[in-house]
Formats: structure tokens, C-alpha cells, sequence
């Protein structure tokens, strides 16, 4: 019997992923919520349950005083001593109290308690799995989509996809699966709630990350991003050593890479430009695929004022102003574009 009992703490253990102590700690628990409801003691007591052999004892907790006023908690000095000689007032006995039916009682009145307690480790861990991949990406399934959510599945736990952070246009249906930026994770009574989002600029920049390994060993650096999600992006980058082209990595074979992104955000154009210290060469790559002939900086009012050609002006401002709205966000200045002699 008890040997089954430690194999079945060992088989639940690695069946839910929960260390054995864990489980030992919930039985403990379970059975001396058991003893106190079936032989409606107020007296302290612990219970032992012996990892080896499964064998467990209920011992009663007495404290050792001068005068006994409550016998249910309390032990005189002189009946501690006749039990262990260096037990002191102040000091607490340990008696044996294991009824002798206890056993049958407390496999049926534990097992609800140490289920429940099961279920709360296992939502640690999942919480403490997903609590450390905050700000990062993960490959999410729909289940379901309901009016203002979209519920998605992430293998050890449920993901709630907001309205707000849904790319405007895209649909979802159940099976569809998907990148997504994990935007928060809260710990609830039932189990992790995670929060994802594919309109965070970051969800772009952790895509990069994963197609463009310069990226990734330093080589290039993703120096800023505006995203307006669903239609178009613009990303800065810099090569950190020289010789890599910054542009060409993050574009790819062909395209391949960019293209890749794209398709991942249904179609979202990404537009590659070089970063620069220099803020007026920043301001006029940023406004690509524009040909910008002179940009003048006022820092105080971080405004940058840009002339074109006059046939390149409605490239350089965009369908209702994008272009030049996202590279306003993309270099943080104000930009006033005119035309070469306006």
C-alpha cells in the first residue's frame, strides 16, 4: 500500500510537471484538515508523511507550561519531562495522536485537497512559464472568437486577444495560427491570464529579430519603429560593424526576409530605412522612397523643415499624410515638407 502510494506521488509528479516535496507539503495539509474535521479536535497538531515509505503519523502539539489551563494545548512541565527530559516551559511536545481508522478517513477527505493543490502548483508554473516571456512572441492558435476578444491557445494555457490590440481588417478563425506579442501576463484564481497583442510595434521588432540573424548577434541594430498596423511600417537600422549593410540584411535574398514579415502581418508593407546620428540625414531617409533636397533642424521646437521636388511632394506625404506621418514618429521631429521653390 504505501509503496503504491509513493508510486503514484511519483507518476502525478511527472505527469503535471510538479515536484514531489510540493505534493508531499498538499497531502500533509489535506490530512490535517482531515483529522480536525473528523475527530473535531482543537488541538494542534502536524502530520508527517514519511517520503520513503509513505507512511504518515498525526502528531499533537503541546506546549510545556508551569500550569495547564487548557489540556487540549498544553502539557505540564513535569509530564514533558517524564517524556524527553530536556523539554523546558516554553518548548513544545510532540505525542503521537494517530487514530487507528485514520487512514480510510483520510483517503477519502484528503483527495479533494490535494487535487486542488495540485492544480494551484501547476498554475504557478505555468504562470512563472509565461510571466518570463513577457515582451517576448509566441506562436498562438485561435479556439475562439467571440464579440470583443479573441480566445487563442497556447498549449499550457488560454491567451485573450483584446479588440484593441487586433489588427484592424484581420479575421480570425478557429485553427488559425499566428505570431503575437505576449503584452502582459496577471495571475488570477484561475490559472495565468496572458494578453496578446499584434499591433505593438515590438511584435515587429521581435519578427526581425527571428528572420534577420545579424540581428540577432549584434551585427545590425533595430534602432527605431513606427507602425501604424495593418497598412505600413518604417524601420531604422544601423550596422554596427562595418562593412554589413544594415538595409540588405534586414530586406533579404530577394526580399525573402521582409517579405516573410509582411506576410505574418497580412500584408503590412515595411519599409527599411537607415538610421543616421546626423538628424537631417535621418529626417530624409526616413522619408523614403521620397528624394528629399535639403533638411533644416530647429532643435527647440523639434521641428524639421523639408524641401522636395515639386513632382515628389505627394510621394513624400503620402496617401492622407502616411509617409510623412510615419517618419514624423520614426525620428520624433515635426515635419513640414514644401516643395523646391513654394
Amino acid at each position: 500500500m504505501a509503496s503504491d502510494f509513493i508510486r503514484a506521488i511519483e507518476d502525478v509528479a511527472r505527469e503535471k510537471g510538479v515536484e514531489r516535496g510540493v505534493l508531499f507539503e498538499a497531502i500533509e495539509a489535506a490530512l490535517i484538515s482531515a483529522y480536525r474535521r473528523n475527530f473535531g479536535s482543537s488541538q494542534n497538531v502536524r502530520v508527517e508523511v514519511d517520503r520513503s515509505s509513505g507512511e504518515f503519523r498525526v502528531l499533537g502539539l503541546l506546549n510545556v507550561v508551569d500550569e495547564v489551563a487548557d489540556p487540549r494545548t498544553q502539557v505540564s512541565v513535569q509530564e514533558a519531562q517524564a517524556e524527553n527530559p530536556r523539554l523546558e516551559v516554553g518548548d513544545v511536545l510532540e505525542r503521537e495522536v494517530t487514530p487507528r481508522d485514520f487512514g480510510r478517513i483520510a483517503a477519502q477527505t484528503a483527495k479533494q485537497v490535494v487535487m486542488q493543490r495540485i492544480r494551484e502548483a501547476e498554475r504557478g508554473i505555468i504562470y512563472e512559464e509565461f510571466q518570463s516571456r513577457e515582451g517576448d512572441i509566441v506562436t498562438a492558435v485561435v479556439s475562439r472568437p467571440e464579440a470583443r476578444v479573441v480566445i487563442c491557445d497556447l498549449g499550457r494555457a488560454e491567451a485573450i486577444l483584446p479588440l484593441s490590440e487586433q489588427m484592424p481588417g484581420e479575421t480570425y478563425v478557429p485553427g488559425q495560427r499566428m505570431r503575437c506579442y505576449v503584452l502582459e501576463v496577471k495571475r488570477t484564481p484561475k490559472g495565468p491570464q496572458v494578453m496578446l497583442s499584434r499591433t505593438h510595434p515590438a511584435l515587429l521588432k521581435r519578427l526581425f529579430e527571428l528572420e534577420v540573424p545579424e540581428l540577432h548577434d549584434g551585427s545590425v541594430e533595430l534602432k527605431a519603429i513606427a507602425r501604424e498596423p495593418g497598412s505600413r511600417s518604417k524601420v531604422a537600422v544601423w550596422a554596427r560593424v562595418d562593412g554589413v549593410d544594415a538595409q540588405g540584411a534586414c530586406i533579404g535574398p530577394k526580399g525573402a526576409r521582409v517579405h516573410a514579415i509582411g506576410q505574418e502581418l497580412r500584408g503590412e508593407k515595411v519599409d527599411i530605412v537607415r538610421w543616421a546620428p546626423d538628424p537631417e540625414e535621418f529626417v530624409a531617409n526616413a522619408l523614403q522612397p521620397a528624394k528629399v533636397t535639403g533638411v533644416a533642424i530647429e532643435e527647440e521646437t523639434r521641428t524639421a523643415r523639408v524641401t522636395v521636388p515639386e513632382y515628389q511632394l505627394s510621394l513624400a506625404i503620402g496617401k492622407e499624410g502616411q509617409n510623412a506621418r510615419l517618419a514624423a514618429r520614426l525620428t520624433g521631429y515635426k515635419i513640414d515638407i514644401k516643395a523646391e521653390g513654394a
